[in-house]
């Protein structure tokens, strides 16, 4: 039986990209060098790291952060964002009041917000858009969780995706020597997420899953808990994961011919330092995790050199399904923009290899194959499209 015109699904687009965080007067300066591209999606998926609100006060149990500004909203949304992950480990920096302001300036710019709420409920609630009559769900979660920024019945938070950490010591008779480290996905929230997806899949939705997770700045490791909480998500229907948190890009892997993007690094994230804060124990230590990371006290990008390299994942949905996965490599300068290279960059063929590098550390199954200015992940055996 023929389809008719009224109920023929076009091909869908979906772009999705790294952190996001503007910390000066005109955030738009951000996409300079990447809102044609943004825009040209049909979809445009990004994480929030830093609130759009002037109100609440720093709760104590925040490391580092900023507050950017409630029209900073409008900036994200005129650069091409149309959905909006806050579910992270700086969502409440600044209180629910803060958080809920974020969630409200985005979508009066016109966004629509993923991962919070005023309870647990509305935090996993997904974020629909419908394109080229498809249904496309976003759900979004964080493994990355200072103490109560989690969503409860009772109270706001982010919808969690938590973890657990243990350590095994190898040589028991050697007190002191390095310990293996064993991560679990909390079980409650775990079966929380696997139901979201069902349901949206039964929906007949295409579903997107973000996840905030991971190990932050040390190059290539995957946690334990990162694998088995996309491998639930893919086996309950999810079409693609996106992960988001460690400022550093990881492997992609396919996964009965879904992708996993274990992270995304930063897109547009300013992060401004000082001498002071450089010099405290906390600073210190997080420096350590990345060799050849040197602050630098006039860039608005603070970060380890591994993070000049990004990507923008990209996503064709035909009829409700999966029919195209790649990526465009892309590199950050010191005003925290980032530039979208083609094939003919010698940047481009660096970003490729690191990710060929990690993949590979990292034991995934991928490699990746170079179309033009574009990348498409390719399962070792054979697991892809």
């Amino acid at each position: 039986m023929e389809t008719s015109p009224s109920t023929t699904q076009q091909p869908v687009t979906v772009l999705a990209v790294g952190d996001i965080g503007p910390d000066r007067e005109n955030a738009g300066e951000l996409f300079a060098l990447n809102q044609d591209l943004l825009r040209s999606a049909d979809v445009t998926f990004g994480q929030l790291e830093f609130v759009l609100s002037d109100r609440g006060s720093r709760l104590p149990q925040v490391r580092h952060t900023v507050r950017a500004k409630p029209q900073d909203a409008q900036a994200l949304v005129d650069a091409g964002l149309d959905v909006v992950s806050f579910a992270g480990n700086h969502c409440m920096d600044f209180g629910a009041e803060a958080m809920l302001d974020t969630a409200a300036n985005l979508s009066s710019a016109g966004a629509k917000v993923v991962g919070v709420g005023t309870n647990i409920t509305e935090a996993r609630r997904p974020a629909v858009i419908e394109r080229g009559g498809t249904e496309i769900s976003f759900l979004s979660y964080s493994s990355v969780l200072p103490h109560s920024f989690w969503a409860t019945e009772n109270r706001p938070g982010c919808a969690p995706m938590r973890a657990f950490t243990v350590y095994e010591q190898v040589e028991h008779d050697q007190p002191g020597t390095p310990a293996r480290v064993h991560t679990f996905a909390h079980r409650e929230d775990l079966s929380a997420l696997v139901e979201d997806v069902r349901r949206e899949k039964a929906l007949g939705r295409f579903v997107v899953v973000s996840v905030h997770w991971g190990i932050h700045f040390i190059p290539a490791v995957i946690a334990d808990y990162q694998r088995d909480v996309a491998h639930a998500a893919i086996d309950a229907g999810a079409d693609a994961i996106l992960g988001h948190h460690a400022h550093i890009l990881k492997g992609i892997e396919m996964y009965k011919g879904v992708p996993i993007f274990y992270s995304l690094a930063n897109f547009a994230m300013d992060t401004r330092v000082t001498p002071e804060q450089v010099a405290t124990v906390a600073f210190q230590e997080i420096l350590a995790l990345n060799p050849g990371w040197v602050p630098n006290f006039n860039s608005t990008f603070n970060f380890p050199p591994d993070s000049r390299k990004t990507i923008v994942a990209k996503l064709t949905v035909e009829d409700g399904k999966l029919s195209g996965i790649g990526f465009l490599p892309g590199w950050i300068n010191d005003n925290s923009q980032t530039e979208i290279l083609n094939g003919e960059d010698p940047r481009f063929d660096q970003v490729v290899d690191y990710m060929r590098t990690i993949t590979l550390e990292a034991g995934l199954n991928t490699d990746y194959k170079v179309d033009g200015s574009e990348v498409r992940p390719v399962a070792i055996n054979g697991d892809e499209l």
